[in-house]
């Protein structure tokens, strides 16, 4: 399995959108929001699809700042759920990308403000 490649993540206009709506709804700076979203993807069945969600949007996030110090735990999440998809010998940029867009979607989906993003998290933890 390669390496998480991956130096700037671009977004799709849908993600992209939805990113300044959550922002706005909650305050949550985007890179949060798409570690959230990563998160939720994860838990979610199924492959999601690379190719339902193009570059087609201005904004871009580094690695870094996406990521931060916790870096190699989402790639280690990352490669757990590849491997356990069957795509060992995909990038893994493809899926990261993927997982973090319809992440960003679902999690959109299911907050309209603060608060239920606490009751989302309260709710996993019983």
């Amino acid at each position: 399995m390669r390496d998480l490649q991956l130096r700037r993540l671009k977004f799709s206009k849908e993600a992209d959108t939805w990113l300044k709506v959550l922002k706005s709804r909650t305050g949550i700076t985007p890179n949060i929001l798409c570690r959230i979203g990563f998160c939720l993807s994860l838990e979610e069945s199924g492959v999601p699809r690379p190719e339902l969600y193009p570059e087609d949007s201005d904004r871009e996030i580094n690695r870094g700042t996406l990521l931060g110090e916790h870096d190699t735990v989402f790639v280690a999440l990352l490669r757990q759920r590849v491997a356990e998809d069957g795509l060992l010998g995909q990038a893994l940029d493809d899926q990261f990308r993927a997982h973090v867009h319809r992440g960003v979607i679902l999690l959109a989906g299911r907050m309209k403000t603060l608060a239920e993003l606490g009751e989302q998290f309260s709710a996993r933890a019983r």
